[in-house]
């Protein structure tokens, strides 16, 4: 595989971005999958990025998995396997313009929705079955057309109230049983992942790891109420790179 060193350049800040969203600062997953995608294509890109994804979210499960909330993770994962599915079967084909526009329309309305419940009064935790499941069926579809599951799953965990390293903790076990069911579809249908791209991961592997260090030490800096505050934030600027992209 020849790679560029403009794509190299790409590909390395991609890894560290990777690194940084998977020790707790979502929100900005949006910039590696840009990154990649300018690097080695759009379709290319998304089985390209994923098991950099499985190895980023191993760093965050080690890290981070006595917060894990399990509950929460079982409630959302069925759901998103069936997201997933459809995505692997429809959004393969899906035309590219349309699928940003939903997404980020879907996204930025939903983060209107959440400030507001914020700015609420009496605050009551979503907890029928159809939000759950409405957020996890678009996740797991967005997570395997474009890996831009993390705003969902964002919006998710901020509307159960989970803590700072609660949160982050259960996303990883989340993401790590998510991202590890793409890859055999990567590989066996659309066939976005090889031997040479598996190669290209590792080289990438130490800006995971420094992205991972350096947002650690970003995030214990970080208190609860500003961490809700920029994950919302974050997600909002992600889902409008993503329609003007």
């Amino acid at each position: 595989m020849e790679v560029s060193l403009t794509s190299w350049i790409l590909a390395s800040l991609a890894a560290f971005v990777i690194g940084m969203s998977k020790a707790g600062i979502k929100g900005i997953a949006v910039i590696n999958v840009t990154f990649m995608a300018l690097a080695f294509g759009a379709k290319e890109s998304t089985g390209m990025v994923v098991p950099l994804l499985v190895l980023a979210d191993v760093f965050a499960v080690i890290y981070y998995h006595r917060h894990t909330q399990w509950s929460y993770v079982f409630k959302v994962l069925p759901w998103m396997v069936v997201g997933l599915i459809i995505g692997v079967f429809t959004g393969k084909d899906l035309p590219e313009d349309v699928f940003k526009i939903g997404m980020a329309t879907i996204i930025i309305i939903t983060v209107f929705m959440m400030f507001w419940w914020d700015r609420k009064k009496v605050k009551t935790v979503p907890s029928h079955w159809t939000f759950s499941s409405f957020i996890g069926i678009i996740a797991g579809f967005t997570t395997m057309v474009g890996n831009l599951a993390g705003a969902f799953s964002n919006i998710y965990f901020l509307a159960m109230r989970l803590p700072k390293n609660h949160f982050i903790g259960t996303a990883a076990w989340l993401f790590l049983i998510v991202n590890i069911i793409k890859l055999p579809f990567h590989i066996f249908v659309w066939e976005t992942i090889s031997q040479e791209s598996l190669v290209l991961n590792l080289k990438l592997l130490p800006g995971i790891f420094l992205g991972f260090f350096v947002g650690i030490r970003i995030i214990k800096l970080i208190n609860e109420v500003f961490f809700r505050k920029m994950i919302l934030a974050l997600t909002a600027l992600g889902a409008i790179l993503i329609m003007t992209g």
